[in-house]
């Protein structure tokens, strides 16, 4: 009897990490199934954005953020707000750029009231009530986005290369932020280099408005970053 009974715990273990082996096997493929879909997600963030710079500028010949006619008789947006010239540096309607830093919240900068112009303009879904908690768009993972325009200055630029040189590169910089290691290493291959601290896209530690990262070298798979996309 108790060989039979040892034969049927045998049996019944087996079963059980049978049992225990697929599910863990279904979590871990759904977790991967999730992340890919965050990957394609992310990246599209970085895809669409310049689309709607483009399709800004063939509506009306301005800059998104920098239209100068909002605000006066010639306006093309009903409702729409434009920034105060009195912020140098943040907010010059018309000079080509979309001044200010990406992460900027307030709206004297051009690079906020951004987001509002293209939505406003059917180019993109969202909330047009600035100050509203809701207002900035966030991407996958939660993290807030932000676009400004592109410097050589290293002091003004939203990421450095090694050491804090070699700024990224573009005449727009697209920033995403709250993005795990692993998966912004799957961004950087699909849309640059593969390489996080060089190209057209960098990635790096998380800092306030205004002060520039510093791309790191090596991700850690778990930690989270900034991911910025030169175009």
């Amino acid at each position: 009897m108790r060989k039979k009974q040892r034969g049927v715990q045998l049996i019944e273990t087996s079963i059980v990490l049978a049992i225990i082996a697929l599910v863990l096997g279904a979590f871990f493929k759904g977790q991967e199934m999730i992340n890919n879909a965050r990957v394609k997600n992310l990246i599209s963030d970085f895809k669409s954005i310049p689309t709607y710079v483009e399709g800004y500028e063939g509506m009306f010949r301005a800059l998104p953020g920098d239209d100068a006619t909002i605000g006066t008789a010639y306006a093309h947006l009903v409702n729409a707000t434009q920034c105060s010239p009195t912020n140098p540096g943040y907010c010059m309607p018309g000079n080509g750029m979309i001044d200010g830093n990406w992460n900027d919240t307030t709206v004297a900068s051009e690079s906020y009231i951004f987001w509002q112009q293209i939505r406003i303009a059917g180019l993109a879904p969202g909330y047009i009530t600035l100050g509203t908690a809701a207002y900035l768009p966030t991407n996958a993972v939660g993290g807030t986005m932000g676009i400004q325009s592109g410097t050589n200055d290293v002091t003004k630029t939203p990421i450095n290369g090694t050491s804090g040189a070699n700024p990224i590169r573009g005449s727009y910089i697209v920033c995403s932020q709250g993005i795990m290691g692993k998966l912004a290493k799957q961004v950087d291959i699909a849309i640059d280099d593969g390489i996080p601290n060089s190209g057209s896209l960098m990635v790096g530690n998380q800092t306030p408005a205004g002060t520039p990262m510093t791309a790191v070298a090596a991700l850690d798979d778990s930690a989270v970053y900034t991911v910025c996309y030169g175009f």
